[in-house]
């Protein structure tokens, strides 16, 4: 069968009503990893949340096929719904699919925006969980990275998509470059090190857990819900874009106040763009400060401006699996340990 003519196929939503739904409310702990890939791996793209152009993806299809994969790309990828990929049926239907069609051995999301929240409840997961494959993303991402870590007990690869890949691979810096290439060398099983800026306001400390987080936005918008995430006994990663200073000060209190802050193993603050306070409004406090005041009478290493978020120089991060974080005088590593 011509895969690629099955997912442009009209195939009925599954219901989300009935059994599975139900059966999805219960608390799944998956002790199965999803297989690291081998030259020759598929590779589908699908966009559960804001729309994406052909012409934008094209450069990350051709960076993947040079590195050995073979790419599917989904019918998401050209429609648009508003601000989305096609309609909430549409995009559910799509990443279905792709979730439940054995010759695709990985998913990578075309990009973020939003969108994601309004079809994760609508996914049927009972044969990812007993056959799981590695799904590729950040921002909105966040959505369903939460999901499987920390629901399913399912890793996942936090890291750029799609629309994060330049058009023009002579502009790239050797960072920015290296980055892009993490998400292949996550794939393929490499033992990831990763280094963070050695800063006076980091907290020293070494610490081994599991890596959780993402964008903080869907974090708080998760609270509370099936998907929402789980922080003991973790490493913490959050970052976030286009935020104002106070808004995170109240996000940064809802991780307190809920408990997510508690029993951490560690916490990594990657990227913020922060929204300029308007004049007359000054918050009056760095995101240093916002985060050192949460966490201050905790004792677990904190690295801050790790190179993850939205930002050139974002990484790929194996979330759900063992990291060890060493913060020290003269250096900020992260050790991916599976």
């Amino acid at each position: 069968m011509d895969r690629k003519n099955f997912l442009q196929s009209t195939i009925p939503l599954l219901a989300t009503t009935g059994a599975f739904v139900k059966d999805q409310t219960r608390d799944l702990e998956s002790k199965k990893f999803p297989p690291y890939l081998k030259p020759g791996a598929t590779i589908g793209i699908t966009c559960p949340s804001g729309h994406l152009k052909m012409e934008e993806a094209l450069p990350c299809i051709n960076k993947m096929e040079a590195w050995g994969f073979k790419v599917v790309p989904g019918r998401t990828i050209g429609i648009r719904d508003f601000t989305f990929a096609g309609t909430d049926e549409e995009r559910a239907r799509e990443l279905q699919q792709m979730i439940d069609d054995d010759g695709i051995d990985t998913i990578m999301l075309g990009r973020g925006g939003y969108g994601a929240v309004r079809i994760i409840d609508k996914i049927d997961f009972s044969k990812f969980i007993k056959k799981p494959k590695w799904i590729i993303g950040f921002s909105d991402a966040t959505v369903l990275h939460l999901h499987l870590n920390c629901k399913l007990g399912i890793p996942s690869i936090h890291s750029k998509m799609c629309n994060s890949f330049p058009e023009d691979e002579s502009t790239e810096t050797p960072e920015q470059a290296d980055s892009i290439d993490s998400i292949r060398r996550c794939l393929l099983g490499e033992k990831m090190v990763y280094t963070a800026p050695t800063l006076q306001q980091n907290r020293i400390g070494i610490s081994k857990g599991r890596l959780v987080g993402g964008n903080l936005s869907i974090i708080q918008m998760l609270c509370g819900s099936r998907s929402q995430i789980r922080t003991d006994d973790t490493i913490l990663f959050i970052e976030d874009v286009g935020e104002y200073l106070y808004k995170l000060d109240g996000m940064m209190w809802n991780l307190l106040r809920s408990g997510k802050l508690n029993r951490l193993k560690g916490l990594i603050i990657g990227a913020f763009r922060i929204k300029e306070d308007d004049p007359g409004e000054e918050f009056g406090k760095s995101m240093y400060e916002i985060v050192m005041e949460k966490v201050g009478k905790f004792n677990y290493p904190v690295c801050f401006d790790f190179p993850v978020g939205h930002v050139l120089v974002n990484y790929g991060l194996k979330c759900g699996m063992m990291h060890r974080l060493e913060v020290k005088q003269d250096s900020a590593q992260l050790f991916s340990l599976q």
